[in-house]
Parts: C-alpha cells; structure tokens; sequence
C-alpha cells in the first residue's frame, strides 16, 4: 500500500474550503493517512505555501504548520485539532507568524498552493523544543523513510 495522506474537506488539487483559511474559522482541515512504511518510529507534519508571496513571483516558502514526533500509530488528525487534541508526545514547532499550531491560507495575492507534507521517520526525534521547518528539516536527516504529500489551493475572493 502507497503511503498516502488526504482530506475529506478537499481533493488534491482542489481548492481548500474557505473554513480552513484566515477567511473562515482558520482551523485545521482533517487529514487522514495510510501506508504508513513499515519500521517506521514517528511521524512529520509540515505544511507549507512555497508561492509567498505572490505565484507569479514567489519569494519564500511560508510555513503554516509543524508537528513532530506524532506517534507511528496515528492515523490522522481531526478538523481543528488544538494543542491539548494532539497525540501524546507530538510536539510543535513555530510556523512563520512566529506561533505553534495551524495558521491556514490567507495569500494577499492570487492562488497559491499549500503542500500538507507528512513524513514517516526512523526514529523518534528528540525533544527540539518549538523548532523551525529548517531546524526540523535538519534533524529529519537521515530517517526519513518515505513522504506523502497533498496539495490543496487557496485564492481569495476580492
């Protein structure tokens, strides 16, 4: 089985429901995944915009979410997880308004992709505190046993 990650609010490549954006209620979207590979001792959730902040110049890649350390077991997570929802043991890092938890879709210009990136690790990452995507990214070297990804996209109505 393909290690796979999806949303019941939205298929890949569709457009993000307006409840998950910074338009809406700005809560998280459920996300559900399978396949997870075998050996596999903890997972990662980034999810990021790589069209900040304008697709037809993008600049840098804005961070929305990251979680760590979600145990191997789960399964997913549901719409508008808080912190006190998550796993045991999953820790957060700090998305670019310079927070933990989810900040959802809110492009000041044109319609971006927003890539839910979930990573099945080797091991279990020590505790890294509120971590950045690239402190993140550094200690995920050399575990990562495989990646499933969904892309959903975001414009605001003008």
């Amino acid at each position: 089985m393909a290690f796979e990650i999806r949303s019941p609010a939205f298929a890949a490549g569709a457009e993000i429901p307006v409840r998950y954006t910074c338009d809406g209620d700005d809560v998280s979207p459920p996300l559900e995944w399978t396949g997870v590979p075998a050996g596999t001792q903890s997972l990662v959730l980034i999810v990021d915009d790589p069209d900040a902040p304008d697709p037809r110049a993008p600049r840098m890649t804005w961070v929305h979410w990251v979680l760590y350390n979600l145990p191997a077991e789960t399964r997913g997570l549901p719409e508008g997880v808080t912190a006190s929802d998550l796993p045991p043991g999953t820790g957060q890092g700090l998305n670019d308004w310079k927070r933990t938890g989810y900040g959802g879709p809110c492009p000041p210009v044109g319609r971006h992709r927003y890539f839910h990136k979930l990573y099945a690790l080797s091991e279990r990452l020590p505790d890294l505190g509120t971590p950045t995507k690239a402190a993140l990214l550094r200690a995920m070297e050399g575990k990562i046993l495989g990646k499933a990804e969904l892309v959903g996209t975001y414009r605001r109505a003008r």
